[in-house]
């Protein structure tokens, strides 16, 4: 098994709405051997918080600081951007990063800060699926280098081509969120380049996941990341045996800038 990799998870919320202060947050942690940084990706949060910044010009500066940690949102709600924009925001981050940039996908929700409903977005679960599916095709077309002509039935993209591409090849990898045992969300994850389980209480439950995912991508699981967001404190490394290959400190919204720096100078899992 390889290694246990350590990234940074961090709202962008309060303390940590200054992509400046994030960028020097992952500049140190680069420093210190930890191996990604990634960031929420919300419009608002419930009380107390009330500073929320812009997850794409945080990982800009992300990527311009620092040269080898992996980057990305973590994760982004497809259903609520368009994705010829996204098409054109990831391929730019994925070039300014040197390839660093991994996009992380879910449906988002509207429970902690009303973003969904307060902007007229789409509420249902489902029909947010469809969306996010939807624009997963269009991102992988236009990944490609070659004209994109998707008539869809929530998005038309009608024969733009997106250039330059991607540094990475065939594209920037995915990962998808979901709840373990929810049989849509893990067969979109399998499609994929990884899985981000959301809400997961005990190793034995990834252990059940990650033999699902072996099955439904036929045990192609060589390059294939599962990624485990755990609070500080709990060991990582039975979520690790069970089959994750990265690891990400979890910190609640509106974290201090102190303690994400007390995390940080605890250090990667070893």
């Amino acid at each position: 098994m390889s290694r246990l990799r350590s990234a940074l998870w961090l709202p962008l919320f309060d303390d940590l709405a200054d992509p400046r202060v994030v960028a020097g947050l992952a500049a140190d942690a680069e420093e210190a051997g930890w191996d990604g940084c990634f960031v929420w990706d919300h419009l608002s949060w419930q009380p107390p918080v009330s500073r929320v910044a812009d997850p794409w010009i945080v990982l800009a500066a992300i990527a311009t600081a620092t040269e080898r940690l992996r980057l990305g949102p973590m994760v982004s709600p497809l259903s609520r951007r368009r994705p010829a924009k996204v098409a054109r925001e990831t391929a730019t981050l994925d070039r300014l990063s040197d390839g660093r940039l991994t996009l992380g996908v879910g449906l988002g929700g509207d429970r902690f800060g009303g973003e969904l409903s307060k902007t007229g977005e789409q509420l249902d679960d489902r029909r947010r699926g469809r969306m996010l599916d939807e624009s997963l095709e269009i991102l992988a077309a236009a990944w490609s280098g070659e004209p994109v002509r998707h008539h869809g039935e929530h998005y038309t993209v009608d024969d733009l081509t997106f250039l330059p591409r991607p540094i990475q090849r065939p594209g920037v990898p995915v990962w998808a969120a979901g709840f373990p045992g929810r049989p849509r969300p893990i067969r979109r994850a399998a499609r994929l380049d990884g899985f981000f389980p959301i809400n997961l209480e005990h190793p034995d439950r990834l252990a059940e996941t990650v033999a699902t995912l072996t099955e439904l991508r036929r045990g192609e699981m060589a390059s294939y990341d599962i990624a485990v967001a755990l609070p500080p404190g709990v060991d990582p490394e039975p979520y690790a045996q069970a089959g994750a290959t990265w690891w990400l400190p979890e910190l609640d919204p509106g974290v201090p800038l102190d303690t994400v720096r007390g995390v940080l100078r605890d250090g990667p899992a070893r």
